[in-house]
């Protein structure tokens, strides 16, 4: 009895203390428990080594699966095009001027871009200031405040001393949301609808200006109305759906938009709120968020990451975000000149998932008959060659009948931006580009 107990002592050594033996003799492992002190004192160490040894594995696997950007990041250089507060700092800075720098296979100028998500004008000021042989400059974006600022930017960028006294670029801000990029394009000009722009870029994050303004509703941190609104002339707001969608469909959301494991619960409690007058406050939101969420799931940080999730969902439902983006991608898409780039900056895994998705929709839809797209094929491999010797960012590339997407897998900000800018750890860069005709 002694010696098989002592086996089984050396077997459970690495088990959690809540694992508990049952109808096992207690007195016989009482006797045989300092004979065997050494065997467990031994196997606790191979498991602790052994645990070591598999999490530095682990953490080596999870860094490989990201393509980490090898872009230096100098802060003097990310603070110069910043917001007037230095509270935002356009993320991927270096990375967006390399996608643009050389585009084509006959490294054609950028003559035409167009920044979808214009925001506090970060990404434009250092595009304009970069391509003096600009012709044409489009910025969007849906709200009036980050609209005002950007204008106010691009005309301090076009009237002060680090713009070229030889750029002749002709500047557009359009308070407008990106779906609408063609008949922005065609009030503009026309003719841009046949020719295409040369670059697009569409940045998906809130703006720091949004989420530091506590009126505005995006933030768990903040006591606020429960607005969210991207576009303040919109009607729907996060209180409407709090107080008034069917529970049903509250609760898609909370799961579909949200990922959030214990949306039933949730759902239950805003549901149960309604009696006694609703959800109005950011405040009141977080308060059940608290109380709706069990201690044994993080404590304090755990509701925060539920919380966050919460208003991530509303936030995407109220500005319809995820069906915006998809019928948008492909717009953007359309507008884009033979050999145009479309570059997306996306922040969470839904908005990646209907890129990278979007993106093999896009080049794998078929135009065109054999001898096209031998063609094709043709022009895909001599772009992919040029774009490994000149390009170094251009890592894995997917062809398809209609473009190219140059990342396969999307690029990450680098450590010493992550270090800089918490903001940006969860952004994801991917780029596709329009074969030639």
């Amino acid at each position: 009895m002694a010696k098989s107990t002592v086996k089984l002592l050396f077997f459970i050594a690495p088990f959690p203390s809540s694992f508990r033996l049952r109808n096992l003799n207690t007195t016989a492992v009482a006797r045989t428990l300092t004979c065997s002190c050494s065997f467990t004192t031994s196997a606790s160490k191979r498991y602790d080594n052994n645990r070591k040894h598999k999490d530095a594995k682990l953490v080596v696997v999870s860094e490989k699966k990201r393509t980490r950007s090898p872009k230096e990041l100098h802060e003097d250089a990310a603070q110069l095009y910043a917001d007037g507060t230095a509270a935002h700092i356009p993320v991927m800075l270096g990375e967006v001027l390399d996608v643009f720098s050389s585009f084509s296979s006959s490294s054609k100028p950028l003559r035409s871009f167009v920044d979808c998500t214009v925001g506090a004008a970060g990404h434009s000021a250092a595009i304009i200031e970069a391509h003096p042989e600009l012709k044409l400059y489009v910025g969007m974006d849906v709200d009036t405040v980050a609209h005002e600022k950007a204008r106010a930017r691009i005309d301090d960028i076009l009237h002060g001393d680090s713009c070229s006294p030889t750029s002749d670029v002709k500047t557009h801000t359009i308070l407008k949301n990106f779906r609408h990029i063609k008949s922005v394009l065609s009030e503009v000009d026309e003719k841009l609808l046949d020719t295409g722009v040369d670059g697009i870029l569409m940045d998906l994050g809130m703006s720091s200006m949004q989420v530091n303004d506590p009126e505005r509703g995006f933030s768990v941190l903040g006591e606020g109305p429960l607005d969210m609104r991207m576009d303040p002339q919109a009607s729907l707001k996060a209180e409407d759906i709090l107080n008034s969608w069917p529970d049903t469909e509250l609760g898609r959301v909370l799961r579909e938009y949200g990922e959030e494991s214990n949306w039933r619960s949730l759902q239950n409690k805003i549901a149960k709120a309604r009696l006694h007058g609703g959800l109005h406050t950011t405040g009141e939101l977080v308060d059940l968020i608290q109380n709706a969420t069990p201690w044994r799931r993080g404590g304090r940080q755990g509701w925060i990451k539920t919380a966050t999730r919460v208003f991530q969902a509303l936030r995407i439902a109220v500005n319809d975000e995820l069906k915006t983006l998809e019928d948008s991608l492909y717009s953007c898409f359309d507008c884009l000149a033979p050999g145009g780039r479309l570059a997306v900056i996306s922040f969470h895994s839904l908005e990646d998932r209907i890129v990278k998705k979007t993106f093999l929709d896009i080049i794998n839809s078929n135009e065109g008959d054999g001898d096209e797209e031998e063609r094709r094929k043709t022009e895909r491999k001599k772009m992919g060659n040029e774009d490994d010797e000149n390009e170094a960012w251009i890592r894995q590339m997917v062809g398809g009948c209609r473009g190219i997407i140059l990342t396969k897998r999307p690029i990450t900000p680098s450590v010493e931006e992550e270090r800089l800018n918490r903001r940006c750890r969860s952004a994801k860069l991917r780029v596709i580009q329009k074969l030639e005709r």
